[in-house]
């Protein structure tokens, strides 16, 4: 499986050339929330997209019936089509798919819609002839998948994948496995969340997962430092186009990268905890490279969840040498969720992104605001700034509530044929 066009929408960087410009200068996108008014909550910074829906090509049906997490969507998985090149006219319709990941499904526009069906929380019994007339769409995930099919012409297998935090990478994972099936032949796959919201940050805040640094918006996403005390919420999307080998070359498109393996586990362990011995993230790690026929000492760069929590960063550091051995450290690897915030179920398909752009440029982004590396977090973290580094294959991981833990391998096009 090869992408083959790719969108992204990132704080401080919509559209490819603007996300990648941020992530190799290590800029950070991190502000106080302007979204309302943080001053009530523990953790008031976030990494807001400066989206304006008009300026991407949404008109004002689509604007009035979407979720800003859909819209999100829509316009990635358009940029990414024409990225791609991909011309849907010579394709049959029920050949080609959707797979959309997302954590938290329309969360902005519930939030909105709650407010005013309840008169600001007055109304204990709301008042539904106030509600805008699409709400049910926002009660539904299956609606941003759904978005995503109209916009692409797409009458194939169509859904949404919601397991948490990994659901950007479980979504094109499962897209690769369609194509690989034989029950599509082009998929358009990726993942989007827009939840900075009240009742979202208030959800974080109550379990301490947030960081209270918000005196200093720019540098409170620490991942890996020693002061590290929290994640810092984003927003986002990115969508890309899948396809075989084959498909790709006969349209005459360029593959930016392989999907070479690809898996998944679950700890089964604790809703939000995590063992300090990383084994279950390292078995989804083991089977990935399986699935990729590739070897621990293969891999050249890896883009860490890295989310910025004590525990996450201990069991991520635990779980690389477990599955790359002594080759773990020797990987430079990096968390970009320092500059673009965890936009919960999106950050894996914007992660994926920032590995193909690795790939792209032989360049590792940096882990900005790693100024005091943990004693127990001690990897090549890549800290600072961007490194000039050969990579031909990438592993990137996540890790979600619930005991989520996904990894996919992505290999430079043509890798085993030079080999």
């Amino acid at each position: 499986m090869v992408i083959t066009g790719i969108g992204v929408l990132a704080p401080g960087g919509i559209g490819v050339k603007s996300f990648w410009s941020l992530l190799s200068e290590g800029r950070t996108a991190t502000r106080k929330i302007t979204f309302f008014d943080p001053s009530p909550f523990r953790s008031r910074v976030a990494a807001e997209a400066d989206f304006d829906p008009w300026e991407h090509g949404l008109g004002p049906q689509e604007v009035r019936r979407m979720d800003r997490a859909a819209q999100f969507a829509v316009v990635t998985a358009r940029d990414a089509m024409a990225d791609g090149g991909l011309d849907l006219s010579g394709v049959a319709p029920h050949r080609v798919g959707v797979s959309v990941g997302s954590a938290v499904g329309a969360t902005m526009g519930l939030d909105r819609e709650y407010r005013v069906v309840s008169d600001g929380g007055r109304l204990d019994l709301v008042d539904h002839e106030y509600a805008v007339p699409h709400l049910y769409d926002y009660f539904v995930p299956s609606s941003f998948a759904a978005e995503v099919a109209w916009a692409a012409g797409a009458e194939g297998p169509v859904t949404v994948i919601s397991t948490g935090c990994t659901s950007g990478l479980d979504a094109v994972g499962y897209a690769a496995e369609l194509i690989r099936d034989g029950s599509a032949d082009v998929m358009i796959a990726g993942a989007t969340d827009a939840p900075i919201s009240p009742i979202t940050v208030a959800c974080f805040d109550a379990i301490k997962a947030t960081t209270p640094r918000s005196d200093d918006p720019g540098h409170a996403s620490r991942p890996f430092d020693r002061s590290r005390n929290g994640f810092v919420l984003g927003e986002g999307a990115a969508m890309f186009v899948l396809e075989t080998w084959e498909s790709a070359r006969s349209r005459g498109a360029r593959p930016y990268a392989e999907i070479a393996g690809y898996a998944s586990r679950c700890n089964a362990f604790h809703m939000t905890g995590l063992r300090p011995d990383g084994r279950e993230m390292a078995e989804a790690i083991r089977a990935a490279l399986d699935r990729a026929r590739t070897r621990p000492d293969e891999i050249d760069y890896v883009n860490a969840h890295g989310s910025g929590t004590k525990q996450n960063d201990r069991h991520e550091t635990a779980a690389f040498k477990r599955a790359l051995g002594e080759h773990a450290r020797r990987t430079p690897v990096s968390s970009i969720k320092s500059m673009v915030g965890h936009s919960l179920g999106a950050i894996g398909s914007i992660e994926i992104a920032a590995s193909v752009l690795a790939m792209e440029h032989d360049v590792v982004p940096p882990t900005a605001n790693l100024h005091e590396p943990d004693p127990e977090c001690d990897l090549d973290y890549v800290p600072l700034t961007a490194r000039d580094w050969r990579t031909d294959t990438v592993l990137t991981v996540g890790s979600g509530f619930g005991g989520f833990q996904s990894a996919m391998v992505l290999a430079r096009p043509g890798r085993r044929t030079a080999e």
